[in-house]
């Protein structure tokens, strides 16, 4: 290797081509270059739009920038290789990507129903990928020239690294690095990786060499020399108890606080701890395949080893047999310094989509197009969100002068600009420059969670260096508002009222969308989610500042429904909330068992894996399976629906609470036969309308949107984050909602600058995978 750092490589020779206005996608593009060939070829499941939104986007110009020539291959006809032979042979490499979400997650709903539309594709229309694009593509590619190098990425291969549980097929599968027959997957924020490959590829290195690179994985025949094995079960052993004061804690031993950590200890049982062994050496050995596939407690334990090996620092190599093979996972890549985010997001993207596509809508870029990444990474841990798993705990932050250069480049790049920033955010919008204050503390870490179940002590919360930032973005030039559109981390807000106080006085538009998610201890925890007493204070100094501005401004709660753990009771617990509350959700998603995701073992094993997995005496947990378990647990959400009422009315019969059927103020809905189940034209005994017309019914309250207030930015978009099924545009507290489609950690389009990233909640997604 010649650099650790992304932007200090030599330039490959191929630099004297210069910056291409677009990179090419055509034989007669290449020509206008001035190219002969290509020296690496991207392969993605996305159109292409030239945004640092776009996973193709970043890669493509960090590459280019590295002085090669790379080609687009976008949304490929993939029934023969024809088109996967338009630009030629690379010199070195194809790029595979399913493009900024999962492609099964984009083309299947939450009940594995098919969706008709695409968000990353032109006209927003579906079917333009393939099912496991990046299985597809692969092979495609490999027919069409079999000696080149196959290097696969982006948010499906990074989620699918390892032997995982697939929801659609209802069983583990390999490592998709298997299956696809590639010769390297990245995995994670991949532009360190990706740039060591291919330079030393350049170089004249075969890729089968190259086994050290931290995020990466690769298919050996045996394990590394130089390397000792640990087993997974030395670490966490299933079928053995081993007591710890903390079930989320694990190594949290430091070398700034040995000393005090054991006088407190010393008046306490003795507890086990996990061996630390030299991550440069050891590798940690899951069980295999074979065996995870038939065991589903055991892949509980697998996905809790994997989770406790992501510290960038010291996480362990893991090793994985299939067969006769060994799938070898390098630790998680080192996070970029603010200097390398920089130059990520300093290249020199045209913002818009390739000409190709003429003035059709590509509904992902108009949600983003005005919006500016300042940050990757999420140190939340929530258990249904896959973000950490993808980009890691460890925030990375661009410096306040590169993002405030690229507000300036939106306002004099994006057609029809109109001076409102969509977000200023990330995976989260307030995890902007935090992170442990102690660096050796930070190297050893092992929590998968900062924030859960309290916030650990050595972690900075000053919000000073985002309401900074606020402060300077409202004041460039033909910037007229900001708002700020990223889930708001409202447990760690309220750690920081200024911000609290900054973000409701200037950057709110009427509605502010956050995810208590659930209402019930149980299912809280399980998510790694605060309880419903930091909601309620965030929403009383929300109320407090909003009412000092002279504003109008309502929470959005967001809520997921057939969480694992989540019991009908809970959801029970929960809807009685909302109609308390007087909230309204007028769409509702189940939870989305995406790859990777703690909540997806839990789903798959039904058993805690949060905690030591143990064969007897384990923490078992009720997991709504099976169409009608999942379809009362989102007709709950949407209590006030009549079309829901039947379902609703026959769970409370089962459940010994027909006390809550009927038209006193307790109940949750009327009885059958009753006249609140008549259309309004019924009542009018008018049949103008229908007879099974239906609208849903909002409170009463004044429509904000009237009064010059506008509508928020809501959450309109890493990563994936992550989640999972979300009960959108609630209504209620007597205000309205709005109306766009469910979203949720984690799937929005994934934002700026993250190559893959998504919260896995069934819809396209910011790269937060999902995803606060």
């Amino acid at each position: 290797m010649i650099s650790n750092k992304i932007n200090e490589y030599p330039k490959y020779w191929a630099e004297c081509y210069g910056t291409a206005p677009f990179l090419p996608t055509t034989r007669a593009e290449m020509d206008a270059l001035g190219w002969d060939s290509c020296d690496i070829i991207i392969v993605t499941g996305d159109a292409y739009v030239d945004h640092p939104s776009f996973g193709m986007a970043v890669i493509g110009r960090v590459l280019e920038a590295q002085g090669f020539r790379v080609g687009i291959i976008a949304q490929p006809e993939w029934s023969n290789k024809d088109a996967f032979m338009e630009l030629g042979q690379p010199n070195l490499f194809f790029g595979i990507t399913a493009g900024n979400m999962d492609s099964m997650i984009n083309r299947y709903t939450a009940d594995r129903k098919l969706r008709h539309d695409d968000a990353y594709t032109p006209h927003n229309e579906g079917g333009k990928r393939p099912d496991r694009a990046v299985l597809v593509y692969s092979q495609r590619c490999r027919e069409a020239y079999k000696d080149t190098p196959i290097v696969l990425g982006g948010i499906e291969a990074s989620l699918r690294r390892l032997a995982h549980y697939d929801y659609w097929s209802d069983k583990v599968r390999r490592s998709v690095l298997f299956d696809a027959k590639g010769d390297i997957l990245l995995f994670g924020n991949a532009e360190r990786a990706l740039v060591e490959v291919a330079h030393r590829l350049a170089g004249g290195e075969d890729i089968a060499t190259m086994t050290d690179i931290a995020g990466t994985a690769v298919i050996l025949k045996e394990r590394p020399e130089g390397y000792k094995e640990i087993d997974s079960s030395r670490i966490e052993k299933p079928g053995k108890a081993m007591p710890m004061p903390n079930p989320y804690a694990t190594e949290e031993t430091c070398a700034t606080t040995k000393k005090a950590q054991a006088e407190e200890e010393a008046a306490k049982p003795i507890t086990i701890q996990p061996s630390r062994h030299d991550s440069k050496t050891t590798a940690v050995r899951l069980p295999s395949f074979e065996k995870l596939r038939n065991d589903r407690i055991l892949y509980a334990h697998a996905s809790r080893v994997m989770h406790l090996e992501a510290n960038p620092y010291s996480a362990r190599a893991l090793i994985q047999q299939h067969g006769d093979r060994e799938l070898w996972v390098n630790k998680p890549p080192i996070p970029l310094t603010t200097e390398e985010m920089d130059y990520v997001f300093g290249l020199p993207y045209a913002r818009v989509p390739h000409p190709k596509y003429g003035d059709a809508k590509i509904p992902a870029y108009d949600m983003i197009k005005t919006s500016v990444n300042i940050m990757r990474g999420c140190f939340g841990g929530c258990s249904f969100c896959s973000i950490t798993e993808h980009e890691g705990r460890i925030i990375q932050n661009r410096s306040h002068e590169s993002i405030l250069s690229e507000l300036e480049d939106i306002r004099d790049k994006v057609p029809g600009f109109t001076g409102t920033i969509s977000d200023l955010g990330g995976p989260t919008a307030n995890m902007y420059r935090l992170g442990c204050s102690d660096p050796k503390a930070e190297v050893n870490c092992r929590r998968p969670s900062c924030i859960f179940p309290e916030i650990c002590k050595k972690l900075d919360t000053d919000h000073k260096h985002t309401i900074d930032l606020y402060r300077k973005a409202r004041n460039v030039d033909g910037i007229k508002k900001i708002q700020i559109a990223s889930g708001v981390r409202y447990d760690l807000a309220i750690e920081s009222p200024e911000y609290i106080r900054e973000l409701v006085t200037h950057h709110v538009g009427g509605y502010l969308k956050i995810a208590p998610e659930h209402t019930e201890k149980g299912t809280l925890d399980l998510m790694m989610k605060p309880g419903m007493g930091t909601y309620d204070r965030f929403k009383e100094l929300f109320e407090k500042y909003s009412a000092e501005a002279g504003k109008k401004q309502y929470l959005i709660p967001y809520f997921i429904s057939a969480h694992p753990g989540s019991t009908d009771d809970d959801m029970l617990n929960l809807a009685l909330w909302l109609k308390k509350n007087d909230f309204q959700c007028d769409q509702v998603q189940n939870f989305y068992p995406s790859p990777m995701c703690n909540a997806t073992a839990m789903y798959h094993s039904e058993t805690n894996p949060l905690k030591r997995v143990k064969y007897k005496k384990r923490e078992d947990l009720f997991v709504a399976k099976g169409e009608r378990q999942r379809r009362l647990h989102k007709a709950l959400l949407r209590y006030h629906d009549p079309a829901n009422w039947p379902l609703i009315r026959e769970a409370l019969v089962s459940m010994g609470k027909k006390h809550l059927i009927g038209d006193k103020p307790h109940c949750l809905v009327p009885e059958a036969g009753s006249d609140a189940e008549l259309t309004p034209a019924q009542r009018r005994g008018s049949s103008r309308h229908g007879a099974k017309r239906f609208a849903t019914k909002h409170p009463n309250q004044p429509d904000i949107r009237k009064d010059g207030k506008g509508k928020s930015g809501g959450r309109n978009g890493n990563a994936q984050r992550g989640t999972q099924g979300k009960a959108n545009n609630t209504k209620g507290n007597g205000k309205p909602g709005t109306n766009g489609k469910s979203q949720g950690p984690s799937n929005r389009p994934a934002r700026p600058g993250k190559p893959a990233g998504q919260r896995q909640n069934g819809k396209p997604g910011r790269s937060r995978s999902a995803a606060r």
